[in-house]
């Protein structure tokens, strides 16, 4: 397959971990050779967390800013920042939300606003996933993002039966039955 790059970003505690854990099992389940590096710097205090998967041949797990096709960010601040790393006419979904990177809480940031993301995607062509969902727990977030990108087969090989595949060796029962009817709901919510 051709390579295709992925980034992931989200703030401490949002399990983008756990995310770029499953993605990684799912490519691996569709055949499909993977590499992936996570950074974490300060997660327990609420800083950036990101993860880096490239699908393909590849000598670096490290995606390099301005060449990525899939962009996913579990809130609005991070998903400003996640636009430096797509290419034009690339993807980016994003649960709409604000938890208030460390910056915009200290007053050195301002609170970044729907439309802005929007503006700057319009003008690079980007695709734009908008993910909103009530959900009876905040951490399946990453489920929500996870169900947007299956049902929109923004992985090329990768199907909804290697995600659950995925979230089933990763999860214990109690945890994956809950997340799965999260994303078999959002699958069927076409």
């Amino acid at each position: 397959m051709k390579k295709f790059d992925i980034f992931l970003i989200g703030v401490g505690g949002q399990g983008i971990g756990l995310l770029s854990e499953v993605l990684i099992r799912a490519i691996d389940y569709s055949g499909q050779k993977c590499i992936g590096v996570d950074t974490h710097g300060l997660a327990q205090r609420g800083g950036i967390v990101s993860s880096h998967i490239r699908i393909g041949e590849a000598n670096s797990p490290l995606v390099i800013p301005g060449d990525v096709d899939l962009a996913l960010a579990l809130e609005r601040h991070e998903a400003a920042r996640a636009l430096n790393y797509l290419k034009d006419g690339c993807t980016l979904v994003y649960y709409n939300t604000s938890w208030q990177p460390l910056p915009v809480r200290l007053g050195k940031e301002g609170e970044i606003k729907e439309e802005e993301i929007e503006n700057v995607a319009n003008t690079r062509g980007i695709k734009v996933y908008k993910v909103k969902y009530d959900l009876p727990d905040a951490r399946m977030q990453n489920i929500a993002l996870l169900g947007v990108v299956a049902r929109n087969n923004l992985i090329p090989g990768v199907e909804p039966k290697h995600y659950l595949m995925a979230m089933e060796d990763l999860m214990n029962e109690r945890i994956y039955t809950a997340n799965k009817e999260i994303f078999e709901r959002i699958l069927e919510a076409i």
